[in-house]
């Protein structure tokens, strides 16, 4: 299946919401993908025959990955690390999360992304690709009842910052794309941050998440739709703008500063 003209992507995180999303968008632009999840969706199985049942918490995760992409397409041109987690939220704050929810949350959304750029990055050089971490707007924007991941996706930020002054004079470029609530199961099932914040509330979750976008200060009055991130991620490879580089681009609907 190795292609020396085509353009392969590897994908964490792709089972469903934004991982699935750009995996969708990038076949749909001629890209090979190499999608890995834990568990594989249905979904996922109907975008790509290169859907890798993969722990990408573990330390050898990332590298299986990236090694199959390898393999299977001999280069890869992207990364896009999306892969997240955390044991919250923590609706009782700081002093409630324990060293195991730290390790968890760090592990699969900051070292994940490091052990996946760190094998991928020798063919992306070749290449002179990219890499693009999926971050969130509460890496700057902390939340008490997420702090374990809202750090996480602080140190993620700085990691891409780092990685394009690195790689930059290579042909490598890094950027970070950060949303604000996006409408993923996060918010829609039970159990995540949106039910959480409807409990805090004492509304419903549907009427939470109806109103939230007025609540938060959202200018545009709606959540960013996946689409919308992949729609990013396909325009920072499509060399319309060959100077992105080392960027944190926010999408958040106008999220107000001070919520």
């Amino acid at each position: 299946m190795a292609d020396a003209k085509a353009r392969n992507a590897v994908v964490t995180g792709a089972s469903k919401g934004i991982g699935l999303a750009v995996a969708t968008a990038l076949r749909d632009e001629g890209f090979h993908v190499v999608a890995g999840a834990r568990t594989i969706s249905a979904e996922l199985k109907e975008i790509t025959p290169l859907a890798v049942p993969v722990d990408l918490g573990t330390p050898d995760g990332p590298g299986y990955l990236v090694d199959t992409a390898i393999a299977e397409l001999g280069g890869i041109d992207l990364l896009v690390n999306n892969v997240a987690g955390t044991t919250g939220p923590h609706p009782r704050g700081f002093l409630s999360v324990t060293d195991d929810d730290w390790q968890h949350t760090l592990g699969l959304t900051l070292l994940s992304a490091v052990r996946a750029s760190r094998a991928a990055l020798p063919s992306i050089r070749e290449r002179r690709g990219h890499i693009i971490n999926i971050g969130s707007v509460n890496s700057r924007r902390p939340a008490p009842h997420l702090v374990d991941y809202s750090a996480a996706k602080a140190a993620l930020a700085n990691l891409g910052k780092a990685l394009a002054e690195e790689f930059g004079p290579h042909g490598v470029r890094v950027n970070t794309i950060s949303p604000g609530p996006v409408r993923t199961a996060v918010w829609t099932e039970p159990g995540g941050t949106g039910d959480l914040l409807a409990k805090k509330a004492g509304i419903a979750r549907e009427e939470f998440l109806h109103a939230l976008p007025a609540n938060f200060g959202m200018s545009t009055g709606h959540m960013t739709e996946p689409a919308e991130i992949a729609a990013l991620v396909v325009f920072l490879v499509s060399g319309s703008a060959p100077n992105i580089n080392g960027s944190d681009l926010v999408i958040d609907g106008g999220l107000r500063n001070e919520v």
